[in-house]
């Protein structure tokens, strides 16, 4: 039976490849029992008498329930076979690993293990095996009567896709104004003349329901693009992308008529013929393909049309974006303000009119569940348009989703529809995460590690190895948005939404149980997942009645909020004796543990046993029984100083992590059974301290195979250079981030020498991508950082390297995008070396920072034409030396920041933000600054010359100062403030010379008493004043103004009715006593107003009748 045969939604490749490789091995121990391989045989062809109906069966499941309920069960009785191939391949590897410990010769031996197998098998095995065989016969008979056809391998038929035309179905589109105008601007932006291409195309990509068919057909309905373009149409593309038919409904849309042409190149040729010197606007809505030869077919005819022609794309697909070469417009969940108006839209008759406070209070928390998806706002609100009830609100309220059938909503259509399009693969790992309860943020490498965990990753070479299969599955999920990253800053946190969370749900029932969360009724003997919320309940108090945790296979505690919960459990025996076919268990965070229970021995099926934030001091023997363990987690494990010897039988261990535990004896991690093994066993331990004695030695590293990052620290207590050759980092091509740490006391004796040889034999793989270099006594850097040994390097960081007079050719590394030189107080002067002799050198970098750099005179950057071509943040501080210039063509430049560099004097590199303190003489291009902050003592005034020399030429946003206090200034005191000009002095902000300023912020100015302004001011949007103590009134006429916030500002004039704008979203009064009891009447009927922060203020100045605000949003 070829592997290619099982393909469906249920039987993996591994249960098929565990069949053929148990058949094998039987023929070794059973040669006289045929019987038991024929159960083999016929537990195989079950499977796939099942596993070839099972796409059909996905299909009709949320439309059938009878098929649904068959649908469970085959997955449960699929489940059960695994169960009994693994238990048997554990008995086989338990043979074999008591076979190898006992002598060649020992016959009698050998032939007790097979007479104790064969009695496993008869007594444990063939029942079981004989039952799931009936059932898989049931389960098939039931198919046949329920129509289950079997799969023809082409995945979702065109028939269940829904299509659009170009006209909206509302004449409004909530909160898609800036997503509008900016694929606007790109339908209308001229071409650069170094392109000759005459067709661009940009995709709006998303999940199901977020609205970008809408958001195309009001792009391409707009009627500023009158005129604009020759030709406009609109194509709803296939779900089954077919070439011909494609092109087809391309030149008909372009045509106005229908084609009967059954042939290609004469539908082409037409095509061409209607595009060929015209400019056009096309619509692709809704493309899946993601064949880039099938796309490559259809493109040929498009490439006629004239320069400026534009093809727009909505796709759920990131891949779509790669296969079209096309630009990407990711299109996100709608703001919480527009989701409140689209819902109350649909929801309510007069969504203008004075609203029912108690329906309000209840729609606001519907908007919430619906998460920002504007297919589900507008499905709620039209569900609830006819339900005058308020009981029916509140029971709607509180339901999930998927109560409403399918012909109230068309959010589970939606949503299956991409479901129903993944691979049957994919679709295992999406419905799995049910076990995750709702807004709960995981770990990329989590997740993979438990998909691994359930056998879900399928790799059918050796090439890849399981973690790169299960990254390719996660980025496959991520790119049809079924996962969403949570922000920029967390690469490795992501979330999936309510409604994808409900998706998942449905499709696993009981399957997934969430303890505290879902609420079954009765025992659920399917149930093979399960999660304990740390956040609703810290104690385990056994499983009770939510499931028959004999069946598990999944035991995790999770959390919601992002922080770690600490819990404890009743007994943890008691726990281990019901988890008889647990693959993953996660005790992380459980504080009684403080030892493992031998009888873990006894979890035979454990694939992942996550120890993580425990007080375990030591683990147990009986650990080496765990044949199929794969991962082990002991990170924080803080107690924890050894491992134990019967590590060296867990020859199936890949994956081991150690971060932030002082685990000794890490070298047994290269002593097991065989070299294979050992370099199969990834390392992940964040820190190795070098002691000063034999017990943790710098070769201790070498025959590790270390992934990720590592600091190794104590490098001063190398006796030997030598030794450190014999870490062979050269040969970690998976230690990507390397910190070299000298931790210097009073009482170490340099040998800047010995320092010098230990890091030069340190050199780590050229795979290296960040390195930092801290408190080395070298007087020289190492050559594999002057010789471009480091091609990948991206970060680098050299810190309180005293003694290096010199900086290496660093321009010359050229994926270099970070560096930070910090404290090396030996550097007096930076010249050519530093760029490698290479006028173009630092092509890579994007942010240079130096600091605290004490005696640092001078940076030859004169003859510097096309070096830093990409720089976009520069960054000087704390150089009290540094004098004479600084580079000055940085093209790319965004951020400059200048702190305590006093004898600097310099005109300063143009850049848009620009962050000063205390340098007196740097001057600076005002047209270009659009963001600009000033601090420190002294820089008032020259802060008021730069802004009489510039008075018209600015187009600042943004602008900050802070000035602290004036206080005493080189010993004399500052005295009264001088008058400079009229119209200008340190009396007065002048805002009418920032016409495009959008915040403004002030602090610690003392002898500021007005901010002047000569006209209106229609872009501020917030104003920040703080600790001006002589500040008497505010401007007025601040139309835009959104946000305002005034601390410790005494003297403060109180506000007169209608001071303040009805946009004004947000106030903060801090020790303004003053203002109080004026704002009521500033503010009269603000709609807008979001949040009232009052602090440090007299209780009596309140005024007696309060404030007419939501008490929600009123911060005292």
């Amino acid at each position: 039976m070829t592997p290619e045969m099982f393909t469906g939604a249920f039987v993996s490749t591994f249960v098929e490849r565990t069949i053929d490789s148990l058949a094998s091995r039987f023929a070794k121990i059973l040669r006289a029992r045929k019987c038991d391989k024929n159960q083999l045989s016929d537990l195989k062809m079950k499977l796939l008498a099942i596993d070839v109906v099972a796409d059909d069966a996905e299909q009709k499941q949320f439309t059938d329930p009878r098929v649904r309920d068959w649908l469970l069960r085959a997955k449960d009785v699929v489940v059960d076979a695994e169960d009994i191939l693994d238990e048997i391949d554990y008995e086989l590897s338990k043979s074999k690993v008591e076979a190898e410990s006992q002598s060649a010769a020992t016959k009698v031996w050998l032939n007790s293990v097979k007479s104790s197998f064969v009695g496993f098998f008869e007594n444990e095995i063939g029942s079981r095996m004989e039952q799931v065989i009936e059932n898989l016969k049931d389960l098939e008979t039931e198919s046949r009567y329920l129509s289950l056809k079997r799969s023809s391998g082409l995945g979702v038929g065109s028939g269940s896709k829904l299509t659009y035309t170009s006209l909206p179905n509302e004449s409004v589109i909530y909160g898609r104004d800036d997503d509008k105008e900016s694929i606007f601007n790109w339908l209308t932006s001229e071409l650069t003349s170094d392109t000759d291409i005459n067709l661009s195309i940009l995709s709006i990509v998303g999940m199901g329901g977020l609205g970008k068919t809408s958001l195309a057909q009001h792009v391409f309905n707009d009627p500023r693009l009158e005129g604009k373009f020759n030709i406009k149409a609109w194509v709803s593309v296939p779900q089954e992308f077919d070439v011909l038919n494609v092109s087809k409904a391309i030149l008909e849309s372009v045509s106005t008529s229908s084609v009967d042409s059954t042939n290609l190149e004469g539908v082409h040729k037409k095509l061409k013929e209607k595009l060929t010197g015209k400019k056009f606007f096309l619509v692709l809505d809704d493309n899946w393909n993601e064949n880039k030869s099938k796309w490559e077919q259809v493109q040929k005819a498009l490439e006629f049309g004239a320069p400026g022609s534009r093809l727009l794309v909505t796709t759920r697909s990131e891949k779509v974006v790669v296969t079209m070469r096309s630009e990407k417009h990711l299109l996100q969940v709608l703001r919480k303000d527009y989701c409140w108006d689209l819902f109350a839209k649909h929801a309510f008759q007069s969504p203008n009119s004075q609203l029912d406070p108690d329906f309000m209070e209840i729609g606001k928390k519907i908007v919430k569940k619906c998460n920002g998806l504007p297919l589900a706002l507008k499905t709620m609100g039209n569900l609830l348009y006819n339900k005058p009830s308020l009981r029916e609100w509140e029971s709607i309220m509180k339901s999930e989703m998927w109560d409403f059938s399918e012909n109230e909503s068309d959010i589970l259509p939606a949503l299956k529809l991409s479901y129903l399009h993944l691979p049957s693969h994919l679709k295992k790992c999406f419905a799995f995460c049910a076990l995750f309860p709702k807004g709960c943020v995981f770990d990329k490498e989590c997740l993979i590690q438990l998909w691994m965990a359930q056998n879900f990753l399928e790799s059918s070479s050796t090439i890849k190895s399981l973690k790169e299969v299960g990254e390719q599955y996660f980025n496959d999920l991520l790119s049809w948005s079924f996962f969403q990253q949570l922000n920029k800053e967390e690469e490795n946190a992501f979330i999936m939404h309510d409604l994808l969370m409900d998706l998942a749900k449905y499709l696993c029932q009981d399957i997934c149980i969430r303890s505290g969360v879902d609420e079954p009724q009765g025992i659920h003997k399917i149930t093979r997942h399960f999660s304990f919320a740390t956040d609703l309940s810290l104690i385990f108090y056994g499983f009770g009645n939510l499931t028959d945790s004999r069946k598990l296979h999944t035991f995790v505690p999770t959390v919601r909020t992002g922080w770690r919960r600490y819990w404890w459990c009743k007994s943890i025996d008691v726990l281990f004796s019901k988890l008889k076919y647990v693959r993953f268990l996660s005790l992380n965070g459980f504080l009684g543990l403080t030892e493992v229970p031998k009888s873990i021995g006894n979890l035979k099926h454990l694939r992942l046993l996550d120890l993580s934030y425990t007080k375990i001091e030591k683990l147990s023997d009986s650990i080496g029984l765990l044949y199929k363990l794969q991962i082990l987690k002991l990170n924080h494990c803080e107690r924890l100083k050894e491992l134990p010897s019967c590590f060296l039988q867990l020859e199936k261990l890949c994956f081991l992590e150690l971060f932030n535990t002082e685990v000794k004896n890490v070298h047994i991690l290269g002593e097991m059974k065989s070299l294979q093994v050992s370099m199969n066993l990834q390392v992940l331990m964040n820190s190795f301290c070098v002691d000063m004695h034999k017990e943790l030695s710098i070769q201790q590293l070498g025959q590790i195979n270390l992934h990720g990052s590592l600091t190794i620290s104590g490098l001063q207590n190398i006796e030997n250079p030598f030794h450190a050759t014999e870490a062979y980092l050269k040969n970690k091509p998976h230690l990507v981030k390397l910190v070299f740490n000298w931790n210097w006391n009073h009482n170490s004796s340099l040998d800047s020498t010995k320092d010098k040889d230990v890091i030069e034999n340190l050199q780590p793989s050229k795979h290296l991508k960040e390195l930092s270099i801290r408190s080395y006594m070298g007087e020289q850097f190492p050559n594999w950082l002057l010789d471009n040994s480091l091609p990948y390097l991206v970060s680098l960081e050299l810190n309180e390297c005293k003694y290096c007079e010199r900086l290496p050719p660093l321009g010359l590394l050229p994926s270099l995008k970070n560096l930070r030189i910090e404290k090396l107080h030996g550097i007096v002067n930076i010249d050519a070396d530093f760029y490698g002799n290479n006028s173009s050198s630092f092509k890579s970098l994007e942010k240079l920072y130096f600091y605290h750099m004490l005696e640092w005179e001078n940076w030859e950057c004169k003859d510097l034409t096309d070096a830093f071509p990409r720089l976009q943040k520069l960054s000087i501080e704390y150089c009290p030396k540094l004098k004479g210039q600084l580079p000055e063509l940085l093209v790319s430049l965004k951020t400059l920041v200048i702190i305590n560099c006093e004898k600097l004097e310099v005109l300063a590199p143009r850049a848009l933000d620009l962050y000063l303190e205390e340098n007196e003489k740097v001057w600076f291009d005002w047209a270009t600054v659009k963001s600009f902050n000033l601090a420190g003592y002294g820089m008032e005034a020259p802060f008021l010359d730069m802004v009489l020399d510039n008075i018209s030429n600015n187009s600042i946003q943004r602008l900050e100062i802070n000035i602290s206090s004036c206080g005493e200034i080189n010993g004399s005191s500052c005295g009264s403030p001088p008058n400079i000009g009229d119209s200008v002095s340190l009396w007065t902000f002048p805002l009418h010379f920032f016409p495009t300023l959008k915040k403004l912020t002030l602090w610690h100015l003392n002898n500021l008493q007005m901010i002047s302004q000569n006209h209106a001011q229609n872009h501020l949007e917030c104003l920040d004043i703080g600790w001006c103590p002589k500040i008497e009134s505010l401007p007025k006429n601040m139309d835009m103004l959104k946000s305002l916030h005034i601390r410790d500002c005494p003297k403060l004039e109180p506000f007169t009715e209608g001071d303040l704008p009805s946009n004004l979203e947000e106030i903060t009064l801090s020790n303004c006593s003053r203002l109080l009891g004026s704002l009521k009447g500033a503010l009269g009927d603000n709609p807008s107003l979001k949040t009232l922060h009052i602090e440090h203020l007299d209780a009596e100045c309140f005024p007696d009748e309060g404030f007419s605000i939501n008490s929600r949003l009123l911060k005292v």
